[in-house]
């Protein structure tokens, strides 16, 4: 019987993330309302409640879930075990995975939805950078720390480089659809392009030659 409660409470759950995220993304922070969601998971707006106690704490929810997925997706959510890759090709695979998996209407949206309201919520905001950004600056710093160790990149300040990597991928492409909605979304071999530039400059600044074998 336990078990079948723990079930049926995850199964709710699940429910009413899927219906907050449909309802919030349609209709905006301010146009959702714990009714509606209520509604759209066929599920009573007590239940709602039950699980979160505010329409913030769902946001936020919704907000872990969206970019927690995408960071999955990209990878991110496991332990990396490094092979004998050059970092070049690590980092182009990297960029592009990233580019491609955030890159998309649904995350644009979340992203302009957030920023439209950190000034009153900034936890709303927080929440974004800490789950999505930080996810994956945090894995390159990893990587290069590695890179580092093997002789292909130059010792530095990994956080710091992993940081303007990150950007140098993430940066314009952002921005673009951000500011030109949709349709500012490069398409995938823009995307593939621009990564191939990222990972040229990037080690322009930090590589190494390789060592020679005599």
């Amino acid at each position: 019987m336990a078990n079948g409660a723990t079930t049926r409470m995850r199964r709710s759950r699940e429910k009413i993330l899927a219906a907050a995220e449909e309802v919030f993304l349609g209709n905006g922070f301010l146009g959702a309302n714990m009714d509606a969601i209520a509604e759209t998971a066929g599920v009573s707006k007590q239940t709602v409640y039950s699980h979160f106690d505010s329409k913030e704490a769902l946001f936020l929810e919704v907000i872990a879930t969206m970019t927690g997925g995408a960071a999955e997706e990209i990878g991110e959510t496991v332990e990396e075990v490094f092979d004998d890759r050059a970092v070049g090709d690590y980092l182009l695979n990297l960029a592009i995975d990233q580019l491609e998996v955030v890159m998309t209407p649904r995350l644009m949206q979340l992203r302009r939805m957030v920023i439209g309201e950190a000034g009153r919520f900034p936890d709303l905001g927080r929440s974004l950078y800490e789950n999505g950004p930080m996810v994956s600056i945090r894995r390159i710093s990893r990587a290069l720390a590695h890179f580092v160790s093997q002789g292909q990149i130059r010792p530095c300040d990994t956080e710091r480089a992993a940081r303007q990597f990150n950007w140098m991928v993430m940066g314009e492409p952002t921005n673009a659809a951000m500011l030109l909605g949709d349709e500012g979304i490069p398409s995938r071999r823009e995307l593939q392009a621009h990564a191939t530039e990222a990972v040229r400059v990037f080690l322009c600044a930090y590589g190494l030659p390789p060592a020679s074998e005599g």
